[in-house]
């Protein structure tokens, strides 16, 4: 059965196609620094807010008009399965992610959801055969739900506890069975309302434990993904211990966790946590720990996570280029964790909002790369730190003086030079970089 059958293989068509159903940017073929885009970009679906979501907010019931919600239970997951492989082939994505409910229903007892799963999974596999779309991630959800009120690893219940640790146990042998190149931990309950009532170093110590059992499974079962953490400052709880990349990497050190994790980052996450996206992955970049990415945006005038599809061209240009700086995402890749607004409730919207992302971070890439050709940012910053490559500054650097040694340096300085940051003319820099891209200059 079609579910899109008016909507045919998506391609690229340029800057100056009027074609909604083309891209105007990403050209899956065209090498940026040495790889083609879809090697370099790595796009996936998520699962849950492409096939599952409904469009309801805490206002409103959903709006969303889906081919495949005539059906229900099982059969519904099973039309679900359908329609996933068409959007992925028509669209060109050479990823997905999903949770294991946005799969298959939830049975009565967890002996009862893993024969779901394991039903569905055999379609997927079955599916995947045929197709290029592979897993980039998989995970289970630990926080829908009400037995995870209190949290999964961090839940003041030792049943629920478990209960999350045999979740977790049959997604890393989904993961293996379907080739996933990651496994994400999304702590959405994993976190505090007051602390009135909570023992917190059981609670994050209980995390550090369970982490370290779902390393020990996928040792045992052979299943060599990379483990990534999604940090997430808030919503639901009040305080989560995953709060950003920082303090996600303090727990990991602190658990001797830091060999075996990276970061899912997700640009939605990073604005709630106060920071830009650009910064998280520059703090995962610097210290060899940046992963994957939920590729997303946020409203600028809402303080909750509305998950918007990504078209802010400065912020997808500041992440490529970390991301190049990163040398690329490795097994990782760019999840589209977004979901479409709840005016925009037809079908053929999921391919526009996708699309547009795509493009958007096309943009990004082509972007970046030129910015590092030219060396725009990186002269800025060695310009601005080039007092520490001599004098004084290069044995700071090098660890060759002391305080005695940096007093009487001190006592010698008669004037300070300081030059300015520039920073209006940096980022007229990078609008001169954006506006001239695809004008033929």
């Amino acid at each position: 059965m079609a579910y899109f059958e008016n909507i045919g293989k998506i391609n690229y068509e340029g800057a100056r196609s009027t074609n909604p159903y083309a891209f105007k940017f990403y050209n899956p073929e065209e090498k940026i620094g040495g790889k083609t885009m879809e090697e370099m970009l790595r796009f996936g679906v998520a699962y849950w807010h492409t096939f599952t979501e409904d469009l309801s907010d805490p206002f409103g019931v959903g709006t969303a008009i889906r081919p495949w919600d005539k059906f229900k239970g099982m059969d519904l997951a099973k039309a679900r399965v359908e329609a996933a492989f068409e959007f992925f082939e028509k669209l060109g994505v050479p990823y997905f992610c999903f949770h294991d409910i946005d799969i298959a229903p939830e049975g009565d007892t967890l002996r009862e959801s893993n024969q779901n799963l394991d039903t569905i999974v055999a379609m997927i596999k079955d599916y995947m055969k045929d197709s290029k779309t592979k897993l980039l991630w998989n995970t289970a959800n630990n926080f829908t739900n009400p037995r995870f009120v209190h949290g999964a690893a961090s839940s003041s219940s030792a049943d629920v506890f478990a209960y999350a640790a045999a979740k977790v146990k049959k997604q890393l042998e989904i993961g293996k069975e379907l080739g996933g190149e990651n496994y994400v931990f999304w702590g959405g309950r994993e976190g505090y309302e007051t602390l009135l009532n909570t023992d917190m170093k059981l609670e994050m110590d209980n995390l550090g434990r369970f982490f370290h059992m779902a390393v020990d499974y996928a040792k045992e079962i052979g299943f060599d993904a990379q483990f990534l953490i999604e940090p997430k400052p808030k919503e639901p709880t009040s305080h989560q211990y995953d709060f950003d990349v920082a303090s996600g990497y303090a727990f990991l050190q602190h658990y001797d966790l830091q060999d075996h994790f990276k970061f899912n980052i997700e640009a939605n996450h990073a604005t709630l946590a106060g920071h830009t996206f650009e910064h998280e992955l520059h703090y995962a970049r610097v210290n060899n720990m940046l992963g994957s990415v939920d590729a997303n945006q946020g409203h600028p005038l809402l303080g909750w996570d509305t998950d918007e599809f990504p078209a802010d061209l400065y912020s997808t240009t500041l992440a490529m280029y970390e991301i190049l700086k990163n040398g690329g995402l490795g097994k990782g890749g760019l999840n589209f964790d977004a979901k479409v607004r709840r005016g925009s409730f037809e079908p053929e919207d999921l391919f526009h909002a996708h699309i547009a992302g795509m493009d958007s971070f096309a943009v990004g890439l082509k972007i970046a790369q030129k910015l590092l050709d030219d060396n725009v940012l990186e002269g800025i910053v060695d310009n601005r730190y080039s007092s520490y490559q001599q004098g004084i500054g290069k044995d700071i650097v090098e660890g060759k003086t002391d305080f005695h040694k940096l007093e009487d340096h001190a006592y010698g300085l008669t004037t300070i030079a300081q030059p300015s940051g520039r920073l209006e003319q940096i980022r007229a820099t990078i609008n001169q970089y954006l506006l001239t891209a695809y004008a033929g200059e």
